[in-house]
């Protein structure tokens, strides 16, 4: 039950919003605020999760936003909002929430949480200056590191050092005023297996824990869900503060599922790991005298150093069999999924071995660490610096070894069919030189996510434009593992969508004609563009955008802005300038251009779509899905592909109005909406556009 207190310091705070705002109190969005609050607000609810799909218009961040925190002040907690993207966070701690701080009378605090991978390490930064070789960090992904000359980037370097020095900058590369190479950023950051932490000299200056440290003390955090999702696989409180302690919102949160399975995916690298071994064992060569003269365990360097070597040609004997296999295939593939995750007996028991041989190098560097780190207090304050530096290897060496192992014991458990925990295995030849990509990845989020956020957070709200597919949340509580239990809302947008006109023309071919409906399209885009000022075009297929624009009129190509051409950002940047300029101008795009763009008014009049936005499963993850369910008795089409285009053509079609004010038109160029039987159902779920069907 919400507190009486709570309830009122919610209505005030809204109330106050919208006077001083000038605003006109939406009904959705006070659907929303109480959907909210009522399911955070009660600490003895078995389930304190919202799910709250928002139209366009609704104001969802001031709902989510007014509701979640007073309920966290309330029950000393913290909110959490994660966002999709960086760019989304900033805006929130840039603009949103600010705006939220001046005018609703809310007194809150608010700190921006990112990966350390977004900060300057000054170690690092030390040792690049330096020109420190030896003893030097040995990368934990050799092939990535860009050879950097100091004469390239010295002066740089030299410049964040001083930035730092004097205050102008806090370390945030994202905030550096240049752009920067990613080979330079790599050079400059660090990763958790290879972070000193609190023992590192540098720490009372570290950009990353000064940041760490602020979130413990924030009312709000906002993140994105990659860094939540890394949190909660470190066990949770490891940067964030624990999840029983927080209070999570996951703004587009249709994008959780898959982030979530992309975190958890394992990866094995046969290239970068032989020349990481290489480079491990020649380091550990160059150091073993004066690292046994610290530790007095020469025997355990020597037997690390064979480790390696024996790594080594196990490594080889597996990426010789992949190439083989891969050669014997009837048909090259650019990546071989393995069927229902059960891989070959050769592969299966060399996994096995490598199990064991990564188990033993593990337990190795493990012991060197333990010796290492037992005598960093002993040593002398000159050679602690070298001594820090051995220790930082030897992380680094453990975090590789455990993620090896964690990946080779996947493939020495996958013999049989697994139905209760699926897992899509593959692998794919290395774009460049000699090497074989191994991945395991669970096929479903449901499990993962039940274990880490459902049954452990204080309370979470998921929301978007988008969560429902065919007017209900079943798709997505497969795809998360959400309870039935959960409060779940559809709050419809306050625009009047019978403002925008969904039409399908009379059409000869349907898309499984690819010829003939492409040249359909070429033959009817130049007459369905006329009279609009701003256009988007939205395709499937990046072969048919391609045969579309090779094939229309020239007169036509220089109002065209294609996709990839440009930057996103410079495209959109330049679709707005022509417009504004009264010059018609359209966007030819594909999926990405498909959610997440804003082009309110006159900047997107007319919203073409190519075809019904199925997506062939043809991810190793998504056809080992479809593959579980068909083995099931299952119809993987009704199931994943009808729900999933469903929701993608109301997101294509939520480009349209953008405003209360905006009206235009969507054509969908595909009559199966109107001649398969699973049409009506996708017909149903769309807005309540005003509707030109033509048979």
């Amino acid at each position: 039950m919400l507190a009486e207190d709570v309830k009122v310091a919610i209505r005030d705070a809204y109330q106050r919003l919208i006077d001083e705002r000038g605003l006109s109190p939406r009904w959705g969005q006070r659907q929303m605020i109480a959907e909210v609050a009522n399911a955070l607000g009660d600490p003895d609810a078995p389930e304190p999760i919202a799910v709250v799909e928002a139209g366009t218009g609704t104001g969802k961040t001031i709902a989510y936003t007014l509701a979640a925190l007073p309920v966290a002040k309330a029950r000393g907690k913290t909110l959490v909002i994660a966002t999709a993207t960086i760019a989304l966070q900033e805006q929130l701690v840039l603009r949103d929430l600010p705006d939220i701080q001046r005018h609703s009378g809310l007194a809150f605090t608010v700190q921006l949480a990112k990966g350390r991978s977004r900060y300057v390490c000054l170690h690092k930064l030390d040792h690049q200056l330096a020109g420190a070789q030896s003893p030097a960090l040995i990368p934990l992904y050799p092939d990535e590191v860009a050879d950097l000359s100091i004469e390239q980037t010295g002066p740089i370097m030299e410049s964040m050092l001083d930035a730092l020095g004097s205050g102008k900058w806090d370390g945030d590369l994202d905030g550096w005023p240049t752009s920067l190479d990613s080979g330079l950023r790599q050079a400059v950051t660090t990763h958790h297996a290879q972070c000193g932490g609190r023992r590192c000299a540098f720490v009372q200056q570290c950009s990353f824990f000064k940041a760490r440290d602020g979130l413990q003390d924030a009312d709000v955090i906002v993140a994105n869900h990659n860094l939540v999702l890394a949190d909660l696989q470190l066990g949770g409180g490891a940067i964030l503060p624990a999840p029983e302690d927080c209070l999570f919102v996951f703004d587009e949160g249709h994008q959780l599922a898959e982030k979530c399975l992309n975190q958890f995916t394992l990866t094995v690298r046969t290239g970068p790991t032989q020349q990481a071994l290489r480079e491990t064992a020649q380091w550990l060569k160059a150091q073993s005298e004066a690292m046994g003269e610290v530790i007095s365990q020469l025997t355990l360097i020597e037997q690390l150093q064979q480790s390696c070597v024996d790594l080594e040609q196990h490594n080889g004997i597996v990426e010789q069999w992949a190439d083989q296999y891969l050669l014997e295939q009837p048909e090259a593939e650019s990546e071989w999924r393995f069927e229902h995750g059960v891989v070959p007996d050769a592969l299966h028991r060399q996994a096995q071995d490598l199990v064991l041989a990564w188990r033993q190098h593990l337990d190795l560097n493990q012991r060197l660490e333990t010796a290492l780190d037992n005598r960093r207090e002993e040593v002398d304050i000159d050679q602690r610096d070298e001594l820090d530096t051995w220790i930082l290897n030897t992380q680094g060496m453990v975090s590789r070894a455990q993620s090896q192992l964690e990946l080779w014991q996947s493939y020495a458990d996958a013999s049989a069919v697994d139905e209760d925990n699926p897992v899509a295995r593959w692998m794919r030849p290395a774009a460049i030189g000699q090497s074989i990509d191994f991945f395991a990845s669970p096929i479903l989020a449901r499990d993962l996510l039940r274990q880490h956020l459902w049954r452990r957070a204080a309370g979470v709200v998921v929301t978007s434009a988008t969560l429902s597919s065919l007017g209900h949340f079943d798709r997505l509580r497969a795809m998360t593992g959400l309870p039935k239990e959960a409060r779940y809302k559809i709050v419809q947008s306050p625009f009047d969508t019978s403002r925008g006109v969904f039409s399908i023309p009379a059409l000869r071919c349907e898309p499984s004609d690819v010829d003939g409906h492409t040249a359909e399209i070429i033959e009817r885009l130049p007459s369905l563009l006329e009279g609009a000022l701003g256009a988007l075009v939205l395709f499937s297929s990046r072969r048919q955008l391609e045969t579309v624009v090779e094939g229309l009129p020239d007169d036509l190509h220089h109002q065209l802005l294609v996709q990839d051409s440009l930057s996103k950002s410079e495209l959109l940047k330049r679709h707005r300038s022509a417009i504004d300029t009264g010059q018609p101008s359209v966007i030819m795009g594909l999926a990405s251009f498909a959610e997440g763009v804003d082009l309110p008014g006159q900047y997107c009049d007319h919203v073409i779509i190519a075809k019904l936005p199925f997506a062939v499963p043809d991810s190793p993850r998504e056809a080992a899905h479809a593959e579980l369910l068909e083995r099931l008795g299952r119809n993987p089409f009704m199931e994943i592909s009808v729900p999933d285009a469903a929701l993608k053509l109301v997101q294509a079609s939520g480009r349209l109005l953008r405003t209360e004010s905006d009206r235009g038109r969507i054509t969908l160029l595909d009559k199966r909406l109107l001649t398969k039987r699973y049409g009506r159902a996708i017909l149903d779920s769309l807005p309540r556009f005003t509707f030109e069907l033509e048979h």
